[in-house]
């Protein structure tokens, strides 16, 4: 591996650490979008009861809860910097494509834990029966990269606007539709038993399409944002 390669992974995993740390004593982050994803789980599975829904509604339902649960934490890890002012520092101290991948995988891990903890419960609060597991599981990651990549560089946008968790939903909607729609449309036949892995490949291709786009794009979009 070329010296510049291992150089950018280390500064990229010492952002990341740093983010983990600092989210480990003080929990803001994973306590909003924990609590927001089981609060609005739990009133999704009373409102719904046990009505016998479509798998197209129970995917629907499922990333509604994922995508407002995302929206009201992910953008916390650059506010973070500009609310304690060491968005200066790390500008100084730290190449801006490290601070991209660094910041990315730690709302990338945010995401996972959320699609974690939403998943299971999901499926045990509600009608929804699981046919495809393991496409699931594709549907899950690519869904969580794609949403990682895509608010990331948001979330520097809007990191000192004045009315950032409103206005963090807002840009995200537009940019995140193409994915909403793909993920809706494979978790719908993972949990239909006509569908599975081959016939969601149009989807999988979708998000995987979306997910280097976007990551592609911010990267080379963030170095302005950032230094702005």
């Amino acid at each position: 591996m070329p010296k510049n390669s291992i150089g950018l992974t280390a500064k990229s995993w010492a952002v990341l650490r740093k983010d983990i740390q600092v989210e480990f004593r003080s929990r803001y982050a994973l306590n909003a979008i924990l609590l927001f994803g089981v609060t609005t789980l739990t009133v999704v599975s009373f409102s719904v009861g046990q009505k016998n829904l479509s798998g197209e509604l129970y995917a629907a339902l499922f990333w509604i809860i994922i995508f407002f649960s995302a929206m009201s934490g992910l953008a916390h890890v650059f506010v973070r910097e500009e609310d304690a002012k060491t968005a200066t520092v790390l500008r100084l101290t730290a190449d801006t494509t490290a601070v991209y991948w660094g910041k990315l995988g730690f709302n990338f891990l945010l995401l996972s834990l959320l699609e974690a903890v939403i998943t299971p419960l999901f499926l045990m609060m509600t009608d929804a029966i699981l046919h495809h597991f393991f496409l699931l599981l594709i549907i899950l990651f690519l869904g969580a990269v794609g949403l990682a990549g895509a608010t990331t560089l948001i979330a520097a946008i809007i990191s000192k606007a004045s009315v950032k968790g409103a206005l963090f939903a807002v840009l995200s909607f537009p940019i995140l539709l193409p994915l909403l729609i793909g993920v809706i449309n494979g978790t719908t036949k993972a949990l239909t038993a006509t569908g599975g892995v081959t016939q969601a490949s149009s989807e999988l291709q979708l998000l995987t399409s979306y997910a280097v786009v976007m990551i592609t794009a911010s990267l080379l979009l963030f170095e302005f944002v950032w230094e702005e």
